[in-house]
């Protein structure tokens, strides 16, 4: 499987055009690696602050809300704007926020100006990930475009798990200055703009642009409200692809509160609260089993799939989620927490590869754009909820027996009725890849940085 991996990427990178885009990928998700990493020592382990699990929860809505908000609208506007100039406009942006944000750091303790900074840079980053997707059948041959389509999202997580670990090994060589490391991401934002100053400027279509009046704009907005709303009407339709989608709400709330339970524990409980440089460190352990589940799902889930039905292997998957939580509610020490944290971030991952396929194949092509979008709404306000109300039951210390307690039942419902559906009969398509989309011509949809537990 990871030798299939290589071969695709070997045969798409001949393309000169593409290698220019992919480059502008990798050095953009690598410094988005760096900033998160910043960020969270800025923010989460700052030994100038005490961080609560309401600090935490404000952090995640700042990271996350941006793709919610943004995302509906950004299709439309990439219809109208040279993608090239997109990609290298919101690159520069980034750096030039980047920057400001280590400025803010260096002159007083997080604080709504940093916020506000963190959140407009966010915003942007939907954009630019929405304009790699749009791009991309521009850069490659139409027989090719799957294939482009599995290799470079992975490639760009991978890049963005490299730059998080660059961005903690920065953090320690500096002695803790999480400035110095968002600054570092200013500069890998800079290395993307000149990257896409590389390409022509017509390169990444689309091939005729429209502008966009200003008195277009309430029309634009418009029409993204009004796509939401047929997409739910059209699920409506579809109750099985609903439910689904409401599964895949279920784990998504079930991430967020292991989320907010694992800062709050690395920071306060297997750590000494007098020293966050360890917490981060441990943080970091914890953030690489998770990602490196992540890879394990896009290999694993294929297979599993094939051999069982996308929709059985959905419901194995949340049993497992549920059952790693269990065993570290059980044992209840660092070991188990790291475990569980691969084995969710393996099979919550694969969960939702099968969620995907299943989405693609029983929603009409003409409303895919607007499910997508509604499916991403979903899946981020869930999670954004779930730290919300974690905040609000979760001691000091992330410890809670009834919140995790509660958790392991949520998954055992989403289980069940991911289980239920399985044997009615849903028709899906079986991932055939990395989470690779069956329809040929359709770039997969980015959904921006993943937190994980």
């Amino acid at each position: 499987m990871v030798g299939r991996f290589a071969a695709d990427l070997a045969r798409v990178l001949r393309g000169r055009d593409f290698r220019r885009l992919f480059t502008t990928r990798l050095l953009s998700q690598g410094a988005d690696g760096v900033f998160q990493a910043g960020l969270a020592g800025m923010i989460f382990f700052s030994p100038e602050r005490a961080t609560s699990a309401a600090d935490v929860a404000a952090a995640f809505a700042v990271s996350i809300l941006p793709y919610t908000v943004v995302g509906p609208f950004a299709g439309v506007l990439l219809d109208r704007w040279r993608r090239r100039q997109v990609l290298l406009v919101t690159s520069l942006l980034r750096s030039l926020l980047a920057a400001a944000v280590a400025l803010l750091s260096v002159l007083a303790p997080p604080g709504p100006a940093l916020y506000l900074a963190v959140l407009v840079c966010l915003s942007i980053n939907r954009f630019f990930l929405s304009g790699l997707g749009a791009a991309l059948p521009h850069v490659v041959p139409a027989d090719e475009l799957v294939m482009a389509n599995a290799v470079t999202p992975t490639s760009g997580t991978l890049a963005a798990l490299g730059g998080g670990a660059l961005g903690y090994g920065l953090h320690t060589l500096a002695g803790g200055s999480d400035g110095a490391v968002v600054l570092l991401s200013a500069l890998g934002y800079l290395a993307a703009a000149l990257g896409a100053r590389s390409m022509n400027r017509d390169l990444l279509g689309p091939d005729r642009t429209r502008p966009l009046p200003w008195k277009d704009a309430a029309t634009v907005v418009r029409d993204v409200l009004v796509g939401l709303r047929e997409a739910g009407t059209h699920l409506r339709a579809r109750p099985r692809t609903s439910g689904a989608l409401f599964v895949m709400g279920g784990h998504r709330f079930c991430f967020g509160v292991i989320t907010l339970v694992t800062v709050l524990q690395c920071r306060y409980r297997f750590a000494d609260a007098a020293d966050p440089d360890a917490g981060f460190a441990l943080l970091a352990g914890v953030l690489a089993a998770s990602g490196a589940g992540f890879g394990a799902a896009a290999l694993v889930t294929p297979v599993a799939a094939r051999a069982m039905s996308p929709q059985t292997w959905m419901a194995v998957c949340l049993g497992i989620c549920g059952l790693a939580v269990a065993g570290f509610l059980s044992f209840d020490a660092l070991p188990s927490l790291v475990i569980a944290s691969f084995l969710v971030g393996t099979f919550g991952q694969g969960a939702k590869i099968c969620v995907d396929a299943l989405v693609q194949a029983t929603v009409l092509d003409a409303f895919l754009g607007r499910v997508m979008s509604l499916y991403d709404l979903v899946f981020n306000v869930c999670f954004v909820a779930a730290v919300s109300v974690g905040a609000l039951l979760l001691p000091a210390d992330g410890d809670s027996v009834v919140v995790l307690a509660s958790v392991v039942v949520l998954y055992a419902l989403s289980a069940l009725t991911a289980a239920l559906q399985a044997r009615s009969g849903v028709p899906a398509a079986s991932p055939t890849s990395a989470a690779v989309p069956p329809a040929l011509a359709r770039p997969a949809e980015d959904h921006g940085p993943a937190a994980a537990p």
